[in-house]
């Protein structure tokens, strides 16, 4: 049965997946390096900063300390958190409401999982006033650059969080429901051995269909009742690597 939810969280509530490429743009420009327009894409969407900025420099013959890697972390954190205060209003994508009251209804726990730092998420839930609704966030913070997605890591040390908060809870990968924008964070929730509902948020919908186990343009199209049915009844679709 399904008894959690596990978001991504850039290209899935917020919509600020520019922010991050110009910031990671703007790093690789102050080392020195010309960024490559095409790269951010290949390299860097849906994967940790750490991991991201790793990969952009070894492609560039410059191999980064771990030192070195956290001090470029730690700045381009600084800049999301101090663009994102000065906005009015947070980009957030629509439906997101409505889909977390649906779940929240429906007794499901609820967990962030992404690439992104604790601060960057911690920022954009304390400004929205969604902190509470989130049991668990695993963070780009939490894992090594070789564990980043699409490897399956974040998803199942969600999994172990959940369970140990929870410990009634009795949470296997199979019994959650991972809701990804890219290809990379659908491999990595499969791997998992979860469900996945690709939103077509940062790609087209034809391409989330060819890769999730379900797909929709929104959020707000995503039916929660029909899905847990299908997980009530034993008829999940089968984990592939899409």
């Amino acid at each position: 049965m399904l008894k959690a939810v596990c978001f991504g969280f850039n290209g899935v509530i917020v919509k600020d997946l520019a922010v991050h490429r110009r910031l990671i743009e703007q790093l690789v420009l102050e080392e020195n390096m010309r960024p490559d327009p095409d790269e951010y894409t290949q390299v860097c969407l849906g994967r940790s900063d750490r991991a991201c900025l790793k990969d952009l420099f070894m492609k560039r013959g410059r191999v980064m300390s771990s030192q070195m890697l956290d001090k470029l972390v730690q700045k381009k954190t600084a800049r999301y958190q101090a663009e994102l205060s000065e906005l009015k209003k947070l980009p957030l994508y629509p439906g997101l409401d409505d889909l977390i009251f649906k779940i929240r209804a429906a007794k499901l726990r609820m967990a962030i999982v992404t690439g992104a730092t604790f601060p960057e998420v911690e920022t954009i839930l304390a400004q929205v006033n969604l902190a509470e609704h989130f049991s668990i966030i695993v963070s780009g913070n939490d894992l090594t650059p070789e564990a980043s997605k699409p490897e399956p890591d974040s998803y199942l040390l969600a999994v172990q969080k959940l369970n140990t908060a929870f410990p009634t809870l009795n949470l296997k990968p199979e019994n959650c429901l991972a809701i990804e924008d890219s290809f990379i964070g659908i491999k990595a929730a499969k791997q998992a051995g979860m469900q996945v509902v690709g939103v077509a948020h940062t790609y087209p919908f034809r391409m989330m269909q060819r890769r999730a186990n379900w797909a929709v343009d929104y959020l707000f199209e995503i039916d929660l009742d029909w899905i847990r049915r299908v997980y009530d009844s034993a008829l999940a679709l089968p984990i592939s690597e899409g």
